[in-house]
This record gives C-alpha cells, structure tokens and sequence, in this order.
C-alpha cells in the first residue's frame, strides 16, 4: 500500500507536498560522507484519524520518523444556530441548576459563546451551580469562563462522574436539576444512570459528530488496514473510533479490519474513552499513561518497533519493519515484492518457506520465477548472506 492510495505523499510533508528528490544512492546506503540517523519509527506507516490537531499529532510521529497518512474519521458540526441548543439553553435558564457536567473544552465554550451570541444569561446563570469537569481541557474552559470547576475525575472518563454523582459527593441527587453538556455523543450511561437515580437531566447538544464530507481517504483507510498496508492507527476520540468501524463496515471489510487489529496493525487510543468503541468489539488498544498527543505519539515509538524482533543472521541483525527493513542498524527500502517475501520469512525465522507459499504473498501471482525473481531483488538490497535457498523446497532466513 503505497502513500499516494491514501492521499499521502511520501517523504513525511504533513502539508501534503510532496517533496522533491535528490538523486538516491543505492536500496538503503546513505549517501557517502553521511551518516543516516535511525529514527524509531522510520520504515513504518502510521495513520492519523484524527479531524481536530491533525496536524499536530502528524508531526510528532514525522520527526520520528513515520510514513503518515491522514484519514479524518469525523467533523465537528457546531450547533450555535441550532434550534434544539437554543431551547435546551432556555430550558436551564428555567430554573437555578444545581449541577453542570463539561465534557469538552472546545463544547462548553462554545455553549457560552453561543448563548452570548443570543443574549442569553448563561454564563450568569452558572454562578451558582456546582461545575464539574470531564476532564483538563472542560476545566480550563470553566475558568477561562470565570466560573470555578468543583471537581473532574483523574481518568478523565464521564464513567467516573456518575460514580462521583451517585456516591453523594455533591450531596443528594434525586429531585436536583443537573445540566449535561454533550460532546457529540448522548452519554447514555451516565444521562440514565442519573435519571434512574432521580435527577432531573437537562441535555445539552452543542455540536455532534458526522462523518467527513469527502470520506474517500477513511474508505481508502480502512481497506489499507483489512489488507494490512498500515502498521498502526492513531484514535483520539471515541467518536472517530466508531465512525471507521462503521464505514469498515459499509465498505465490506468489518470482520477484514478486526482480524488485521487482532494480529499485525496496532490500535493505539489516546485514553480508556476513546477506546471504548474499539474495545466494544473486541480490540485491545494501546494506551498511554496521560491522555496527550505527545504521550500518544510516544506510544507508538514504545510499542510499534517492540513488536518486530531483532534477528540475527551471523554477523547480521535484520528487523523487519512495515514497507523496510533495518540491516545492521541501517533502514533498507525494499519494493512491494521482496519486502512481502522479506515479511514472509521473518514470520517463521529459520522455517524453510515454500516456493507456492511464497507466491501467494505476492500481490501480482505469477509463477515459480516471480519468486525467484523477488529473493534476487531482495538479496541484492540487503546485500548480506541472510536467506538461504533450500534445495527443492523453498527459502528461509539463516537465523
């Protein structure tokens, strides 16, 4: 799979340019006076679905050196002049609300701005409540309000707020008017949890998730991933996470895309409520400790390369990477046929793998000769002794 399928041109330009290029020595040699720096994840793939901070989250895994390709999963669409938030807003200025849930930053500030917007009290209004805070971001906008947040969970999860709530930490909830601002999602758990417990719930919809307007990248996305031609996904919301399960779904490839999460492509979320959906159907993500892009990005740096063992082959070291593979410590780029050979040996090293075996890892088919022809390619890059032929019954790599 090839960055240009999926609207990403090689050479880690997050603007999208491709870059231009100088005249290239030879598959995997530095140009002579120069010494190539190994970068963690160079000669691996990562994919972004990220729609807001996009740009963000790409250059970090750029300057570690991943092939990154962009596929938004979702949009944000602002309700500031939706029907539904201006009633839902007239609603809680009914009556003094005792409590507030921010999910968001980005959604509680705008829920302020737009009921500025309409001349509406809000902000007023809330000095009396109690605020709560998902999370670090919701608590900034709080303040940035001059309303003071009373309390946020440490896991960030809305999950912890209804056990905070139904604990009688903020006193009785039965018969208590809580305001729960929404970020894209109904939050069913814990606007029922709260119901069930006798509070009377006003929702408050300030913008909703949908999918992108041109979703030709995420199709192209998620068919790169049922064919394994990405080697992890970066998630950071649990909307972006179901948006391209259900397009995976749309396209045919559902049961496709959670067998190569199960054994090749690393889902990576940026915390426990972003994985939620993928973990729903049986994915395990990799977290990090802090709910951040840097920590994310590192996560990929801890855990991506940590799946694909050095071997060693006499004198050699061989890893095999994504769409390259590192020969004694330097990255050696290999075309589509040799690098599929290349992963199929590394699979099983040291097993003699058969010719037909072989063949059917070759995209194009072909015969006994377009084996042949793919290990000659691939021993000419690697430039050292490390497959074997085995007479009469294949390759294997000498590990």
């Amino acid at each position: 799979m090839t960055d240009r399928a999926l609207d990403r041109p090689v050479g880690g330009r997050a603007d999208g340019a491709a870059a231009q290029p100088a005249a290239e020595p030879a598959a995997g040699v530095p140009p002579e006076g120069t010494t190539e720096e190994l970068l963690p994840l160079r000669g691996y793939t990562v994919a972004v679905t990220a729609a807001r901070r996009r740009e963000e989250l790409g250059a970090l895994l750029d300057r570690r050196g991943a092939r990154v390709v962009y596929a938004p999963a979702i949009r944000i669409v602002p309700l500031s002049d939706d029907a539904d938030l201006v009633a839902a807003t007239r609603e809680v200025l009914a009556a003094p609300v005792d409590l507030v849930v921010a999910t968001t930053g980005v959604g509680f500030r705008g829920w302020l701005e737009a009921a500025e917007a309409w001349d509406l009290p809000l902000r007023e209004h809330l000095q009396t409540s109690r605020v709560l805070a998902r999370g670090p971001k919701a608590r900034g906008a709080i303040r940035g309000a001059g309303l003071v947040d009373a309390w946020s969970p440490g896991s960030e999860s809305s999950a912890e707020v209804l056990q905070h709530l139904l604990s009688g930490a903020e006193g009785p909830i039965e018969g208590r008017r809580v305001a729960v601002q929404l970020h894209g999602d109904p939050l069913p758990d814990l606007v029922s949890g709260l119901r069930q417990a006798g509070a009377d719930v006003l929702t408050v919809p300030v913008y909703r998730w949908v999918l992108p307007e041109d979703t030709a990248p995420l199709r192209r996305l998620v068919t790169a991933i049922a064919a394994r031609g990405v080697d992890a996904v970066t998630f950071t919301s649990a909307p972006a996470a179901a948006s391209l399960l259900q397009v995976a779904a749309d396209e045919g490839v559902r049961s496709a895309v959670l067998a190569a999460f199960a054994d090749a492509v690393l889902p990576v979320a940026v915390g426990p409520v972003t994985a939620g959906p993928l973990e729903a159907v049986g994915i395990r993500t990799v977290q990090p400790e802090r709910a951040r892009l840097g920590a994310l990005a590192r996560s990929v740096v801890a855990e991506l390369p940590a799946r694909h063992p050095v071997l060693t082959s006499g004198p050699h070291t061989l890893q095999v990477r994504g769409h390259a593979a590192v020969l004694d410590g330097r990255l050696v780029e290999l075309p589509p046929g040799p690098m599929a050979v290349l992963r199929a040996l590394a699979r099983r090293p040291g097993v003699v793998v058969s010719r037909p075996d072989l063949l059917a890892e070759l995209s194009g088919g072909g015969d006994a000769h377009a084996v042949e022809m793919a290990v000659t390619r691939l021993r000419a890059a690697l430039g050292a002794p490390v497959v074997e032929t085995v007479v009469k019954r294949g390759y294997r790599l000498a590990v």
